[in-house]
């Protein structure tokens, strides 16, 4: 059964630093209309993200950055652990206050929408199964699944995600490992969540906003080092 009505579906083809991954995520929840929004998007350079209340020189010890082989670290607004951009598809689903979801407990959201990631994933042939528990920690994203991550038929964590609530919604940004062309996963994930859907249009002053978010938070030390 569908998770929404209706869902507006952005392919977002932006060649975008890391900071401004993260801006766009929080311009596109406070700009939401009555419809959610499922971003796929990519990275325009090496980049590894960590959760809110990870600090930056765990990221920089899970995946060292050097000289020939050099990374961008960035503070996400969610949770979730630390995540190396350089291997996975990232995908982002804001959901506007006014649906049923952005109001659920975070674990009943987290089950719903990796629900609907896992039989996108059976549909195009990827192995999927919903994780009912936690298996050890860590801070590295897929080091361990926890309880409604994906695995493979293995028991290997093939999804994770972090969430915040705001009083715009809910933003879920989640990673995926997975071979499969983004261009084929997003329209197949969108059919999934909703009854419906149409293609997103950016408003013209969106990447304004997104540009002033990113030189006020995300591309400041001051975010990158805040724990």
């Amino acid at each position: 059964m569908p998770v929404f009505d209706h869902l507006k579906y952005w392919r977002d083809k932006g060649v975008r630093t890391g900071p401004q991954n993260m801006a766009v995520d929080e311009v596109l929840l406070a700009l939401l209309g009555e419809h959610p929004v499922l971003r796929i998007y990519d990275w325009g350079e090496p980049s590894v993200s960590f959760g809110y209340f990870h600090a930056e020189q765990e990221a920089r010890m899970a995946f060292p950055s050097s000289e020939d082989s050099p990374v961008r670290y960035v503070r996400r607004w969610t949770g979730g652990g630390i995540v190396d951009h350089r291997h996975d598809l990232t995908y982002t689903l804001a959901i506007p206050r006014a649906c049923e979801l952005a109001h659920q407990r975070g674990a009943a959201s987290y089950q719903i929408i990796h629900q609907a990631l896992g039989r996108t994933l059976e549909t195009l042939g990827q192995d999927a199964m919903l994780k009912d528990g936690v298996e050890g920690e860590g801070s590295v994203c897929f080091d361990h699944p926890v309880a409604y991550d994906l695995a493979d038929k293995h028991g290997v964590k093939i999804a994770g995600a972090g969430q915040r609530r705001t009083r715009h919604g809910l933003l879920h940004q989640g990673s995926l490992l997975t071979d499969l062309d983004p261009d084929v996963l997003g329209p197949a994930f969108a059919n999934q969540l909703a009854g419906g859907w149409s293609q997103w249009v950016i408003g013209a002053t969106f990447e304004e906003e997104v540009t002033a978010v990113t030189e006020k938070r995300y591309a400041t030390s001051g975010w990158l080092l805040k724990r």
